[in-house]
Order: C-alpha cells, then sequence, then structure tokens
C-alpha cells in the first residue's frame, strides 16, 4: 500500500531521510517510534505532498507518488497527478488545524463538498455518521474554540475519514493535549483500529499504545529504520543497542 524505495530528503546539508526503504501492506496497522529528528514526521509530510524528495521513489497503492510515467521513464510528478494520489490519504496533524470560522459540522462537510464533488445532503450525513463514531454527535453545532483540545481533535480525525482514504496518517495525534485528555483519542483510534479495514501509520511518543495498536513497530533513528518488528518483539526483546537505550530512555 506504501512504498518508500531508497528516498532520500534533504534539508539543506542536513539528510533527514537516508535511502530509506519502508513499506506497508493493505490493512496494516503500522507505528513509527523513534528521537525528535529522526525523519519520522517527515515521512508523513512526504507521503501528503507536503514535502517532496530529493531521491528515490515513493509509491501509494502500487502507483508512483512524487513521479509519473513518461515516454522515457518517471517524471516529475503534476498537481493533477498528486491532487489524485492525495485523495487516497487522510491526515490527522498534531495540532488540530480546524477551520475557526466554521461550526463543527461544516468543518466535515467542507472538503468532501468542495472536493470530492458530494452532495450537501450526503456530506451532511456522512458527518453526522463520523461525528458519532468520535463521540461527538452533539457537538455538530458548536466551533472550535468552544471544545475542549481532545474534543477538537476527534473532529480532526472525523474530518479526515470523511474523504474516504484508504490510508489514514496521524502525527503525533495527542502531543499537543493535555495529559487527561489523551485517552479519549487514543479511545477513537483504538476503536478505528479494530472495526475499519484501513491502512493506518502513526507517528506517536505513545508506547504503550503503540504496542496495543500495531500489528508492526518501526524505530527510526537518522532517517533510516534502526530496528523493526512485532509489538512484543520490540518491545520487549529489541536486538540493537540503540533501540535498546531510546526505550529506556521513554519508558517508564
Amino acid at each position: 500500500m506504501i512504498k518508500f524505495d531508497k528516498v532520500v530528503k534533504r534539508f539543506g546539508d542536513l539528510t533527514v531521510l537516508n535511502e530509506l526503504d519502508f513499506e506497508v501492506k493493505r490493512g496494516e496497522k503500522v507505528s513509527i517510534i523513534g528521537p525528535s529528528g529522526s525523519g519520522k514526521s517527515t515521512v508523513l509530510r512526504i507521503l501528503m505532498t507536503l514535502e517532496g524528495i530529493d531521491g528515490g521513489v515513493v509509491s501509494v497503492n502500487g502507483e508512483p507518488l512524487w513521479h509519473e510515467q513518461g515516454p522515457d521513464g518517471l517524471k516529475p510528478a503534476s498537481e493533477a497527478h498528486l491532487r489524485k494520489m492525495r485523495a487516497q490519504l487522510g491526515m490527522v496533524f498534531q495540532q488540530f488545524n480546524l477551520f475557526p470560522h466554521m461550526t463543527v459540522l461544516r468543518n466535515i462537510t467542507e472538503a468532501p463538498v468542495k472536493v470530492l464533488g458530494m452532495s450537501k445532503r450526503e456530506a451532511r450525513q456522512r458527518a453526522e455518521e463520523l461525528l458519532d463514531l468520535v463521540g461527538l454527535a452533539d457537538q455538530s453545532s458548536k466551533y472550535p474554540h468552544q471544545l475542549s483540545g481532545g474534543q477538537q481533535q476527534r473532529v480532526g480525525i472525523a474530518r479526515a475519514l470523511a474523504m474516504r482514504p484508504s490510508i489514514l496518517l496521524f502525527d503525533e495525534p495527542t502531543s499537543a493535549l493535555d495529559p487527561e485528555l489523551v485517552g479519549e483519542v487514543l479511545t477513537v483510534i483504538g476503536r478505528l483500529a479494530e472495526e475499519h479495514d484501513l491502512t493506518m501509520l502513526l507517528v506517536t511518543h505513545e508506547m504503550r499504545f503503540a504496542r496495543e495498536i500495531s500489528d508492526r513497530v518501526c524505530f527510526f533513528d537518522q532517517g533510516q529504520i534502526r530496528e523493526e518488528g512485532t509489538p512484543e518483539q520490540l518491545f520487549t526483546d529489541p536486538t540493537e543497542a540503540r533501540t535498546r537505550e531510546f526505550l529506556q530512555a521513554v519508558i517508564d
């Protein structure tokens, strides 16, 4: 479903992804953990076409993301190609990024109507179903400033799902929340993982949650995957000294 083949990403002289090879299978739930600056969030930003790449090929659902096929091989992707590919992915950001001047309902219906061409009636029905899914059925007429951070993030999850993505990306979705609000968001994400056939890629610093929700956990360090495995294997018996050092530092 997702494939990074020798992908390089640089910011000036800093190499953030160093010939990264990485795959996520259809329906798989994968968590990415690692220290700050290891390239975790950059992977998601590349998939959402918020950051370009400097080498290699990224594929989504078997089709190149940042390239398209030309008569002489791969060429840089056009904006139309990027838009088409982007439609397959939804992203939940660290900061909630809700439109402050729109109600909760309109925050969720705006993109399906404008981008997907969905009727307002269908978009509203879909939004109401999603708000029920995330436990906010009674909040549709409120504005973001009237909600807690946890509620805003749950609206963000509903908004991402409204676009009917086949892949859902989470970029540290609880990092901007007060500690007492983290659980409500993790509960919703956990329910999605259990009940819906989505491919999910999560960058998270919540180690216990990564252990519970993931089919596979990847430890990133210096722009590469240093170690990966099942949650049980990676958290209980990591083989790399660098993985052990990181986990000892972040797990109580």
